[in-house]
């Protein structure tokens, strides 16, 4: 996790361009099979609704999704120049615009490839743009994870409040559970960190020393700044719930407010799990939040037709501007080494 940069990037690659991602869809697709088929489901009337619904709002729903790509950039920007970038020797600062597609690039990675290496590929990403070290970057994307789970924790209770004055609470009760235990076990490791990381460290051999140094420095660095970054990511986690609302008017359905911060909040929770973009797992967890407040055929057409924006066009978008990345690098690097060639 904390070797070298060049060796990192490689084995990245490897693992994310190669047969095993191909793979990945094929059981990834067997398992939406088997969920499909093991569940009484009218899927004429799930593909009715889907076929019926109203593009207008679909693309309010999508630009919406890709509006707090931008937010969540600047608040990248934001970690970034507090956990001390711009103090890095030979470092850059990228703009919002960079983070936003590294941000966009790590969603892709991770909907293509197992066990979420797509924050991996992104620390990588920004150690190459920024020229500031993977550990360190790293770091930064840690300090992201803490304040989003803060963040979704503090939403899905309200959003859970507020349903169980018209509702039964029960449904939500293991989703919330979850999303405090993540909450809380993320700020007990950041304490740890902030208070005995440096002093353990010391017992590790050099070359981890070094690097758990700056990944210290990344994450706890990060915290410098709290209030704007926080309320950044309030709102990054507000448009997602308002994605879902606008695709669920756009179905053309009526279910409260509060039971839409559930279902999509709890989107992201289950999307934690390490398969492709959390295949197999988030569609029947979504549908079955959604389930507590309409029948289950509508509430898989609402899932399916938001995975369509959250899963879909990430491997659309996402695969363009990681794909492009890529090629700008190489020429980058091709140039370097021409001009290299000339002086010498």
């Amino acid at each position: 996790m904390f070797g070298n940069n060049d060796n990192e990037s490689l084995s990245l690659r490897r693992r994310i361009l190669s047969p095993y991602t191909l793979l990945s869809f094929v059981i990834a697709a067997a398992f939406l099979y088997f969920l499909a088929t093991r569940f009484d489901l009218d899927w004429n009337q799930t593909w009715t609704n889907i076929r019926e619904m109203n593009l207008a709002l679909y693309v309010l729903a999508l630009l919406l999704y890709y509006l707090s790509f931008v937010f969540r950039g600047i608040r990248w920007r934001i970690l970034s120049r507090s956990a001390g970038l711009e103090d890095i020797p030979n470092a850059r600062m990228p703009s919002v615009s960079h983070f936003s597609q590294l941000i966009i690039i790590g969603w892709f990675v991770n909907s293509v490839a197992w066990l979420r290496l797509g924050d991996a590929y992104r620390a990588y990403a920004l150690s190459e743009e920024a020229k500031t070290g993977f550990s360190w970057s790293l770091g930064t994307i840690f300090a992201e994870r803490i304040m989003d789970m803060v963040a979704v924790f503090l939403l899905i209770m309200v959003g859970a409040l507020a349903f169980s004055l018209t509702s039964d609470f029960s449904g939500t009760v293991y989703i919330v559970g979850a999303a405090f235990v993540m909450a809380f076990g993320l700020l007990v490791v950041l304490v740890l960190m902030r208070g005995y990381g440096p002093k353990l460290a010391r017992f590790l051999p050099n070359r981890f020393e070094s690097a758990y140094e700056k990944f210290h420095d990344g994450t706890v660095g990060s915290f410098g700044e709290l209030r704007v970054p926080f309320l950044l990511s309030m709102i990054g986690w507000i448009l997602e719930v308002g994605r879902l609302y606008f695709v669920v008017q756009a179905l053309d359905f009526d279910i409260s407010l509060s039971l839409v911060m559930i279902a999509a909040l709890g989107h992201a929770i289950l999307s934690t799990v390490p398969t492709p973009g959390g295949v197999g797992v988030v569609e029947p967890g979504v549908t079955g939040l959604l389930v507590l407040g309409m029948a289950r055929h509508d509430a898989l057409s609402v899932a399916l037709v938001d995975r369509s924006i959250t899963y879909l066009s990430i491997i659309v978008i996402g695969g363009v501007i990681f794909l492009i990345w890529n090629l700008t690098k190489s020429r980058r690097k091709r140039n370097s080494e021409i001009a290299g060639a000339a002086a010498g």
